[in-house]
């Protein structure tokens, strides 16, 4: 029983529901008065006893409610009203209709960045939120900060639109992150100038010489004329190694993997080993008919290619001159390689052919003939095995990658001039190159989608030769302009990173004798 008298405002206001809720059940309660007032009244209750002018206030006229045998079941409605009614005594928000701005979504710009910090945070907002929030203004009030359609929180976006690059749909798929996403990394930077230059006297200007090379020891070999000069990449010390005399002419040079000795192709012919730390000469080899332009060492077996179209292979462990004759070419061999696992010899002549060689035969393995030139670049991968790479002369201007293992061309790419030489970088997947007409310049190239990662300039002349450092971070070029030149191009094995200039030489121009 619910006293009339209680002065409970709590109380009253259950009471006064109640006996809206039982009005709206029974209209015929409604007194004209009420009718005409538009409000829902019983009968005998005015206007004034719905006044809150003064507290309490009496509800003797509902008092009476209490005893009507429907009086319990008008106030059980209070637990479950209708759904038809707009009043409630609970406040339950829309989210649809909800504005963020009051929650503190709209923070100022860090006065640390300014400008920064306001783009962001509206890109943020506008992709988190939708493009209407990011359009709001709390100052202007226009706009509203969320579509009434949206929801600040969902699993499921509609794709209304063409998804902005920044979209946090574009991060996920169905079946995890998606590799699209990730940013490319920005170029390798390479210094663009040479941090080292020695001047070479009677460096010759001839295509098919080969007269630089470096040692795993740090000691760079260089023909010049009839001599041949040592410099130590550590100390900047230059030994004169040989002399040939007035009738002979060094032709090329090359290193043993370990690089204690040197062999040497002169004018007349011959191959001469000598002992690079005693500047002494071991062994005098004979076997061509005219000059020795190119060498090549495997572990063991020493290669020579000269004028007369031949390759003769030499053990020193034997007295014989030569161990085999590789007949092939129709003109001037003037490229020699070994593969790394030392199985395969690859030749590049001036008869525009690649031949690749193995030791089962003394007839060529492979014959590739796309070439329209000379043939003195050629590099095997490290990295890969089988990879073989080629560049054509003047006519040809082009490298080309071949797969030994079945003889298939895996590409080809127009350099748009004369290919000198090619050398890979053991420590990234990247190849360069040296050029001669009509650029005569130095390329880094991205394996295997040959993008371009450096373009060098500096000499004057054709880039005959070129040579890299033991730790595969420098190479050497020299040309005809009698120039030698130490550029940084590629990262070490351990942080593949930017090639910084390391000082480790001091800049300005030496001679090497």
């Amino acid at each position: 029983m619910i006293s009339s008298h209680s002065s409970d405002p709590a109380t009253q206001h259950l009471l006064l529901q109640a006996t809206k809720n039982r009005i709206r059940e029974n209209p015929a309660m409604e007194s004209p008065q009420a009718r005409k007032s538009g409000l829902n009244l019983p009968t005998g209750m005015s206007e004034t006893l719905l006044r809150l002018d003064s507290v309490p206030v009496s509800f003797r006229a509902v008092s009476s409610l209490s005893a009507s045998p429907g009086s319990c079941r008008a106030i059980s409605n209070l637990s479950s009203p209708s759904k038809s009614s707009t009043c409630s005594d609970r406040f339950i928000p829309c989210r649809s209709s909800s504005r963020l701005h009051t929650f503190g979504l709209n923070e100022k710009a860090s006065p640390v960045k300014e400008g920064g910090n306001e783009a962001y945070a509206r890109l943020l907002k506008s992709e988190l939120f939708g493009s209407d929030f990011g359009s709001f203004s709390p100052a202007g009030g226009a706009a509203s900060p969320m579509s009434p359609s949206k929801n600040m929180l969902r699993f499921k976006t509609e794709n209304s639109g063409p998804n902005s690059p920044y979209s946090p749909s574009l991060l996920r798929n169905d079946s995890g992150f998606s590799s699209e996403t990730t940013p490319p990394k920005p170029p390798r930077k390479v210094p663009k100038t040479p941090h080292k230059v020695l001047d070479a006297p009677s460096l010759q200007d001839d295509f098919y010489l080969n007269l630089v090379d470096w040692s795993s020891q740090n000691v760079l070999a260089v023909g010049l004329g009839t001599s041949v000069y040592l410099w130590s990449a550590s100390n900047s010390k230059v030994t004169k190694l040989c002399d040939l005399g007035p009738n002979d002419g060094v032709c090329s040079v090359q290193w043993t993997r370990e690089g204690s000795y040197l062999s040497i192709g002169t004018s007349l012919g011959r191959v001469q080993v000598w002992d690079g730390t005693q500047c002494k000469r071991v062994r005098t080899m004979g076997g061509h008919q005219t000059r020795t332009g190119v060498l090549a060492w495997n572990s063991r077996i020493l290669a020579s290619g000269s004028r007369d179209r031949n390759i003769l292979q030499h053990d020193l462990r034997v007295p014989d001159n030569y161990i085999s004759k590789l007949v092939g070419h129709k003109s001037e061999v003037c490229g020699l390689k070994w593969s790394n696992d030392d199985r395969e010899l690859a030749s590049g002549g001036n008869d525009n052919q690649l031949l690749v060689w193995n030791q089962q035969s003394q007839q060529p393995a492979l014959r590739l003939t796309e070439h329209t030139a000379a043939v003195k670049a050629i590099a095997w991968s490290p990295h890969q095995s089988g990879l073989l790479a080629s560049g054509g002369g003047t006519a040809d201007r082009c490298i080309r990658f071949w797969n030994t293992t079945n003889g298939h061309q895996l590409n080809s790419i127009d350099t748009g001039s004369q290919v000198c030489n090619l050398a890979w970088s053991k420590n990234v997947n990247e190849i360069v190159s040296t050029h001669g007409y009509s650029q005569n310049q130095i390329m880094v190239w991205k394996y295997p989608s040959m993008g371009k990662v450096a373009n060098l300039t500096g000499h004057s002349m054709r880039v005959l030769y070129l040579a890299m450092s033991p730790d595969g971070q420098t190479i050497v070029t020299g040309a005809g302009d009698e120039t030698l030149r130490f550029w940084n191009v590629f990262p070490s094995v351990k942080t593949h990173t930017s090639v910084k200039d390391t000082g480790l030489w001091s800049l300005g121009r030496t001679q090497i004798r």
